[in-house]
């Protein structure tokens, strides 16, 4: 940090509030097993105890070698804690002291995460240990903070093996008082054809939501319209395809966040979800926003050169194979021209069946190019961390139409990718100081789309908050400019 500010005074003279939408905090271990044994009773909490302890280091700790080897496994999170800065441990495992210490973080308001258990919940296998875990530990998020909801709010994980079971939670978390959620994606689902042949682990498949899922996903979507609530996904995707290295964690968690939120947002898209609920907004978390810029100058690459119109300059019924015969003999000789039948055999062998629907966008209804820009740019929010050089991408002149994407902090406080909370904002504040962001811009990604995020399908989400006042001038602001 070139000025040596510190976050507290960088705030003073910002003229906005601040808005973290991805803090994190710890969960207190008693305290969960006390909410699962009583909201879940002790046969479950007992099976919880002994099934979680298989996630990460516990299960990797004491496999051999050899089992490492044969199965493949890949090197999980370690030291993921920044024990050297014991007031940041505190602070991430008690509420009051959190919310305390955030003026001195430059944050007003924070949308807070889990860390351990209610993170893992949703991804379960076990439907009892999912659902119940679920149910059990957004109950005890709700309560752990819900005296300090000025300046925090937790997030509700919702399962989402079924629709069912996910409107359910999304209920439960609503008569919680819970504003905003977490939606699980990249669902593992088991391949049938190798059930039994291959190692469960690898015998699975990603669901990915939006399109090929074995379930339509729309009264999921519809119910975060009437309860409120904007999707987010915090999903990880290490250990999974090319990030699986057995010896080295850093191989595998780069880029994970990323290539999850690439997945789960191309799906949305082009399963037309963005189309069908234009009131929601989505966030995608902890992935940054250069694969987000990538993401959208792919999509329109491939709706120009695939749309409806254009492929069918690729039908095979419109191919002239007498005049590249006359072609090939008039440009190669009998070199190329005579062994031509042959040559066909290989051509027509491309000429697949093709799908009934040709346009790869019609759940999307893309008529044109622009269309991105209100299913896509309008609608997908990134999350950030405070150090991340590439969110000024989000700004670029380079993204198609000179778009700009919406980029929200994530600060990420309680991991190990931050060594000292106090650092957050001054931290954000290098993209304006030495990267070259404008401060309206800033504005956007500290404040701004945060607001827009949180309160586009619950304009109420900020009421009572430290940053009320603000967002409501804000959104009438935007509401002005529109008209």
């Amino acid at each position: 940090m070139t000025s040596g500010k510190s976050s507290r005074q960088i705030h003073a003279n910002l003229g906005h509030k601040v808005i973290d939408s991805d803090g994190h905090w710890r969960e207190y271990q008693p305290h969960v097993m006390d909410y699962l044994k009583k909201l879940a009773g002790p046969r479950v909490a007992e099976k919880w105890e002994k099934t979680v302890s298989l996630f990460g280091q516990g299960s990797y700790a004491r496999m051999s070698e050899q089992d490492k080897l044969d199965i493949r496994h890949g090197r999980p999170p370690w030291w993921t804690m920044p024990v050297k800065n014991t007031l940041d441990v505190a602070t991430s495992l008690v509420p009051r002291l959190l919310y305390e210490r955030l003026p001195e973080m430059g944050l007003d308001f924070c949308v807070l995460y889990p860390s351990g258990p209610q993170l893992v919940a949703p991804y379960l296998g076990d439907d009892e240990l999912r659902q119940a875990g679920a149910h059990a530990l957004n109950t005890y998020a709700a309560e752990a903070w819900k005296d300090f909801s000025e300046r925090c709010t937790p997030v509700g994980l919702i399962p989402m093996n079924t629709p069912e079971e996910a409107v359910a939670e999304l209920r439960h978390c609503k008569s919680l008082g819970i504003k905003s959620v977490a939606l699980g994606s990249l669902i593992r689902r088991p391949i049938k054809a190798l059930e039994g042949k291959v190692s469960r682990r690898f015998g699975l498949w990603n669901d990915v939501l939006g399109i090929d899922s074995p379930y339509d996903y729309d009264p999921v979507w519809q119910a975060c319209v009437d309860l409120g609530y904007a999707p987010s996904f915090h999903t990880a995707s290490e250990m999974v395809g090319l990030r699986n290295s057995m010896s080295n964690f850093v191989f595998n968690h780069v880029g994970h966040f990323a290539e999850a939120g690439h997945a789960v947002a191309k799906a949305l898209l082009l399963g037309g979800a963005t189309r069908r609920f234009p009131q929601l907004r989505w966030a995608f978390m902890e992935g940054g926003i250069s694969w987000g810029c990538t993401l959208l100058a792919d999509l329109i690459g491939h709706w120009e050169k695939r749309n409806g119109k254009i492929i069918r300059d690729f039908d095979p019924s419109t191919f002239d194979m007498a005049k590249l015969a006359e072609l090939v003999q008039m440009h190669g000789g009998d070199y190329y021209g005579g062994r031509f039948e042959e040559m066909k055999k290989t051509l027509t062998s491309t000429f697949t069946i093709a799908p009934e629907e040709l346009d790869d966008f019609a759940p999307a209804k893309i008529q044109k190019k622009r269309d991105f820009l209100e299913l896509y740019v309008d609608k997908y929010y990134f999350g950030c961390e405070a150090d991340d050089p590439t969110t000024n991408y989000a700004f670029s002149r380079a993204n198609p139409y000179g778009a700009k994407l919406k980029p929200i902090l994530a600060s990420d406080i309680s991991h190990f990718d931050v060594l000292d909370m106090g650092a957050v904002l001054a931290e954000a504040w290098e993209h304006v100081e030495d990267y070259g962001m404008s401060e309206q811009d800033f504005y956007a990604f500290t404040f701004g789309n945060a607001a827009d995020l949180w309160s586009a399908t619950n304009p109420d989400f900020f009421k009572g908050t430290a940053v009320e006042t603000e967002v409501a001038a804000h959104r009438a602001k935007m509401h002005q400019a529109k008209a």
